[in-house]
């Protein structure tokens, strides 16, 4: 009996368990928007929800890429922001929940789900799919091909 608790125990971690740190040096939505306008750089935001599969196997197949990692790191602002959470930001020049935010400002319904906010805070496009490392880095070097002209919106 006591073998069965510690596999389900074991299983159950491995499914619900937490995201093992991530390379992603995820910062607050605030903070970027911040540094956006003393040294700007694209915002990429990670919309999430606990309860989010995909979400989960993008953290550990994704962000746990160190290619990936190293591009978000380096040339975006990348911030995590839970779909679900009723703190407020400032998204589109509107002061509103992150779930207001989510679903009627950036009109998403769909995790996960990924917004590229130019320095000025306001929304340049939305992506919603969950991809492999490799989808990834294809999105953030078509993203960073038009990164300037972006960066002046």
């Amino acid at each position: 009996m006591f073998r069965l608790v510690v596999c389900v125990l074991f299983l159950a971690t491995l499914l619900f368990g937490a995201t093992p740190q991530s390379l992603v040096q995820w910062m607050d939505y605030s903070t970027a928007l911040e540094k956006a306008k003393t040294s700007p750089r694209l915002i990429f935001v990670d919309m999430y929800a606990d309860w989010c599969v995909p979400c989960r196997v993008m953290d550990k197949n994704v962000y746990m890429n160190p290619s990936v990692a190293s591009v978000l790191n380096k040339k975006f602002y990348p911030v995590k922001l839970d779909a679900d959470s009723e703190a407020y930001i400032n998204c589109d020049g509107k002061k509103e929940t992150t779930k207001k935010c989510f679903s009627e400002v950036w009109e998403l319904n769909v995790l996960p789900s990924f917004v590229l906010v130019a320095p000025k805070g306001l929304s340049i496009l939305t992506v919603t799919d969950s991809m492999s490392p490799q989808e990834m880095m294809m999105l953030l070097d078509k993203f960073l091909e038009k990164e300037q002209e972006w960066i002046e919106r």
